[in-house]
C-alpha cells in the first residue's frame, strides 16, 4: 500500500510541474517554448513505452520528457534563427513566432499586393517574395503553408477563389525561384477569416493578405534528434 502512494505521490508531483511550466509558457522565449512542448510529447511518449514494457511509466516519462525537451530546444533554436534572418531580409513585413512556427503576413503594406480582382504578382511582390526564398533556400528542413485572404468587396464566391488563385501565385513563384514544391500546401479561405474591420479602407487593406506559416519538419527533428546523440 505504501509503494503504491509514493508511486501515486511522484504521478501528481510530475503533473504538476508539467500544469505549473504550461502557465507560465506565454513569458518563455520561443526557443525554451519549443524545449517544453518536446518536453511534454517526450514525457508522453516515454510513460506509455515504460507502460507498455511492463518497466517503470514515471521514469519512463522523465526520460522522455528530458529527451524531448532538448530535442525541442534544438529545433527552437533554429527556428528562431531563420525568423531573425526572415525579419533582417524583409524588415516591412510581420514576422511572428508562434510556439514552433514562423507564421509571416504578405500585404499591400509588407510589399506583396495585388490589382483588384486580379491574383498576377507584380514586380514589386516579386523583389519582396525573392528574399524569403533565398532563406527557405538556406533552412530547407520545413514545411510551408500558404493562406490566402481577401476583403468583403464582391460576391463571396469570386473572393474565395481570388484567395485561392492569390496564394497559388505566391506558392508558384516560389517554386519558380527553386523552394522544392513538396515542401508546399495551399489554403485559401476568400473573405471568411478578416483580422481587421472590413468597415474601413485600412481594414480592407489589412484583411487583403496572403500568410505563410513555416513549421519544422521530419527531417529537422531527425536532425536535433542526431545532434543529440553527438
Amino acid at each position: 500500500m505504501k509503494s503504491h502512494k509514493i508511486k501515486n505521490s511522484k504521478k501528481l508531483i510530475y503533473v504538476g510541474v508539467l500544469l505549473i511550466t504550461l502557465m507560465s509558457c506565454k513569458s518563455m522565449k520561443n526557443s525554451e517554448l519549443g524545449g517544453f512542448i518536446g518536453a511534454t510529447g517526450g514525457a508522453i511518449i516515454g510513460g506509455v513505452i515504460g507502460n507498455n514494457t511492463g518497466g517503470d511509466t514515471e521514469l519512463g516519462a522523465v526520460i522522455g520528457g528530458i529527451v524531448g525537451a532538448t530535442v525541442g530546444s534544438v529545433i527552437g533554436n533554429q527556428m528562431d534563427q531563420q525568423a531573425k534572418k526572415i525579419e533582417e531580409e524583409l524588415p516591412t513585413v510581420v514576422v511572428e513566432r508562434v510556439e514552433e512556427d514562423i507564421n509571416i503576413v504578405f500585404d499591400e503594406e509588407s510589399g506583396v499586393y495585388f490589382k483588384t480582382n486580379k491574383h498576377e504578382l507584380n514586380e514589386s511582390s516579386k523583389e519582396t517574395i525573392n528574399k524569403l526564398a533565398e532563406v527557405l533556400k538556406e533552412y530547407p528542413n520545413s514545411d510551408i503553408l500558404i493562406e490566402g485572404h481577401t476583403d468583403n468587396v464582391g460576391k463571396e464566391e469570386s473572393n474565395f477563389v481570388l484567395s485561392k488563385y492569390r496564394a497559388q501565385s505566391v506558392k508558384n513563384y516560389l517554386v519558380e525561384l527553386g523552394v522544392e514544391e513538396q515542401r508546399f500546401t495551399v489554403a485559401y479561405y476568400g473573405e471568411s477569416q478578416p483580422k481587421y474591420t472590413n468597415d474601413t479602407s485600412d481594414g480592407k487593406s489589412k484583411n487583403r493578405r496572403v500568410e505563410v506559416t513555416i513549421s519544422p519538419n521530419e527531417a529537422l527533428r531527425k536532425q536535433a534528434v542526431a545532434q543529440i546523440k553527438e
